[in-house]
């Protein structure tokens, strides 16, 4: 009796004690945030910026707005950057927590002032957390409470403040009026010619977010003005950015003005004398021919590509290579064999491993938008020569391809060539490559053929499983799997596991071990007579082996082949092998000779 009066006061004093819990509720979220944002450690406060969502739901939307944003205004605004950029992150998610649009305006003064700081990444999420505060405002929170932030930032006495209100412009334009639309053009030209280069580059960065806002007619005549402006500065950052806005001004206006303003940008950051601004036509090269349209690409853009990959700087080339296969798409095929595949042909002698590299990963693509005769004509010499070439990375580049050009001319024609190559790699110094290279075998295998597998690279595969590298080993063994897979359980039987067989009897533990676990794996792919037949006894030779590494590996191979068979064969091969490896002076031995035990019973 007295225990159970015991319990009963227990329960009622937890209960007690949840209620005033509760009642609590309100209070500490706050007086936690406090404590922690006032403490030294970064992580603390950093943790307590994390659970604003957590604090603002204990406060409620009243009190969020009252007391939790004035003191996030007086207190937070000045930490670590790490902090800030937490805070701007949570801000954008904070309309819900402030009580809806109606007062989402509470959450632009902060974020204004992050607006403001001079770490660059800050500013970025800043900007973005009001783009999408601003997105779900009306139009009248926008003029009344949103433009006088524009215009304040873009006023700025520091180019941080600048820099910010550029991408600001564009998501307040489609909600306000004719007369602040004007307003906003006019202050973005400001910015376009302000003495900063950081504040240019931002300008230049969110003018084609800015003019995707606006009518056509608009753009011509107000935006390819700034456009011009950008194109012509004096600083390569601002120029690779400007170009960035051809694709996207290209698409808005007339084809005179794509003419008269698009493609002499495009021309001049071809040619700039700024090798990052040229990387960068390289990397946009695509999106640029879909902004001029297809006459000015046959008659222009092609030129430009080959300049491109003849360029004097190895990064250049690089980029070049790397989008062969989506900037030929926007090319005939004409026009590929005529002036891109004579280009290509100097790349794949260039100097650089890493041009050749990324030349032979996308070249293969290029074979399905020619014909068989053009391919074998034009593409498969470029193929051979990159076969040879004296770097494993581009020989394995064009072997993990093969598909695309097997689908157009079959990779039998490939295979004299192939086979030196995969030889090569197959027993290459870096490990990696050789590992690499297993992935391949049984791709190539399928599209080659049985009897080319069992003449040519039959004995490649097998020698992997006694590589000196454990993964090089463990990778062969999932291989034969792969293969078994393809080629059926009748061709394992007769071609590899008579080799397997084989490593049961070299005098290195290791390659018996390998055995064991290729035979363990292979007993998936095969059927039950093949499994009986030929598996079990191999597995069975090796109960007696010195190593007990090896007779342990022995019993987690019966345990993984015990379900595949019948209970004639584990009564007869199976349970006495194990029952023996149940006595054995080893632990590890035991245990597993155990686990083998129950899955026969």
């Amino acid at each position: 009796r007295t225990r159970t009066e015991r319990e009963k006061k227990k329960k009622q004093t937890k209960h007690k004690n949840s209620k005033m819990s509760k009642g609590n509720d309100q209070v500490y979220p706050i007086a936690l945030l406090i404590d922690e944002l006032k403490h030294e450690d970064v992580a603390l406060r950093l943790n307590s910026i994390q659970k604003l969502h957590f604090i603002a739901s204990g406060l409620g939307p009243a009190r969020t707005r009252t007391e939790l944003i004035p003191f996030i205004k007086q207190t937070c605004l000045d930490d670590e950057d790490e902090v800030l950029l937490a805070l701007a992150e949570q801000l954008g998610d904070f309309i819900s927590a402030v009580g809806g649009v109606q007062h989402a305006t509470e959450l632009l003064s902060p974020l204004e002032s992050l607006c403001m700081v001079e770490e660059a990444s800050v500013r970025d999420k800043a900007v973005e957390s009001l783009n999408k505060i601003v997105a779900q405002l009306s139009g009248n929170q926008v003029e009344n409470d949103f433009m006088p932030i524009v215009t304040k930032l873009s006023a700025g006495k520091w180019f941080t403040a600048r820099s910010s209100a550029c991408g600001l412009c564009a998501v307040a334009y489609p909600k306000v009026g004719n007369d602040k639309q004007k307003n906003l053009r006019n202050l973005y030209m400001t910015l376009c010619k302000d003495g900063s280069p950081m504040v240019r580059r931002s300008a230049a960065k969110y003018l084609g977010d800015f003019a995707q806002q606006m009518k056509d007619d608009v753009v011509a005549t107000e935006i390819l003005p700034m456009f011009n402006q950008l194109k012509k500065d004096n600083q390569d950052s601002v120029r690779l950015l400007a170009l960035d806005n051809c694709a996207k001004l290209g698409k808005m206006v007339s084809q005179n003005d794509v003419v008269t303003h698009i493609l002499p940008t495009i021309k001049s950051c071809a040619t700039d004398k700024s090798w990052r601004v040229r990387y960068m036509v390289a990397e946009k090269f695509k999106e640029l021919c879909e902004a001029v349209g297809p006459t000015i690409t046959k008659d222009k853009m092609v030129a430009y590509y080959v300049d491109l990959c003849k360029d004097t700087e190895v990064e250049v080339r690089t980029s070049a290579a790397f989008h062969v296969a989506d900037v030929c798409s926007k090319f005939t095929s004409d026009v590929i064999v005529n002036n891109v595949l004579p280009a290509l042909a100097q790349l794949v002698k260039d100097k650089s491993e890493h041009v050749r590299s990324s030349l032979a990963k996308e070249i293969m693509a290029l074979s399905a938008q020619l014909s068989k005769e053009e391919t074998i004509q034009h593409l498969l010499p470029l193929f051979l020569n990159l076969l040879k070439d004296e770097y494993p990375d581009v020989r394995l580049n064009i072997i993990s391809n093969l598909e695309h050009v097997n689908r157009v001319i079959g990779v039998e024609r490939l295979s004299q060539s192939l086979l030196p190559a995969i030889m090569d790699l197959a027993e290459d110094k870096n490990w990696r490559v050789r590992r690499a290279i297993i992935d391949y075998i049984p791709l190539l295998s399928t599209q080659l053929g049985m009897n080319f597998f069992n003449d040519k690279l039959s004995s490649i595969c097998m020698t992997w499983l006694t590589d000196s590298v454990y993964l090089i080993r463990e990778a062969a063994s999932i291989n034969l799997c792969r293969l078994t897979e393809a080629f059926g359980s009748e061709w394992c039987a007769s071609h590899l596991i008579p080799k397997l067989a084989e490593l049961n009897k070299r005098p290195n533990y290791l390659y018996r071990m390998t055995s064991l676990s290729a035979i363990g794996n292979l007993s998936s792919e095969l059927n039950k007579q093949v499994v009986e037949s030929h598996i079990v006894p191999l597995v069975v030779q090796l109960v007696d082996d010195p190593v007990p590494n090896v007779r342990f590996n022995v019993a987690k191979t019966f345990e993984k082949i015990i379900p595949m068979v019948s209970n004639n064969v584990i009564m007869e091969h199976i349970k006495p092998s194990v029952e023996r490896l149940q006595q054995d002076k080893d632990y590890d031995v035991i245990h597993f000779a155990s686990a083998a035990a129950s899955a026969i019973h």
